[in-house]
């Protein structure tokens, strides 16, 4: 099953990427802080982070960009999303 892994920075914690899952809670979705606001984290750190969350990038995904605002004048964030897999077990992670 394909879910979406996404990376952002949030208001109080700084950037995490978190995985979008069928659980109907944000609350329950697994995620990963990297307790910082800047820089944003590489993608050797965002592939660590997917692997503690027991995630990869299904073959050949790459990360994509999307750009979020809150009006024409209002501050503009930025969203990663990358389509991820559950890693399978006996993969020797």
């Amino acid at each position: 099953m394909i879910h979406s892994a996404r990376l952002a920075k949030s208001c109080l914690a700084g950037w995490e990427v978190y995985i979008v899952t069928d659980n109907p809670s944000p609350g329950d979705w697994p995620e990963h802080s990297f307790d910082r606001t800047a820089p944003v984290p590489t993608l050797a750190e965002r592939t660590a982070a997917l692997a503690v969350l027991g995630y990869e990038a299904v073959g050949g995904a790459k990360w994509e960009w999307h750009e979020l605002d809150d009006g024409e004048t209002g501050p503009v964030r930025f969203l990663g999303v990358l389509d991820v897999r559950r890693i399978p077990l006996g993969d020797g992670r």
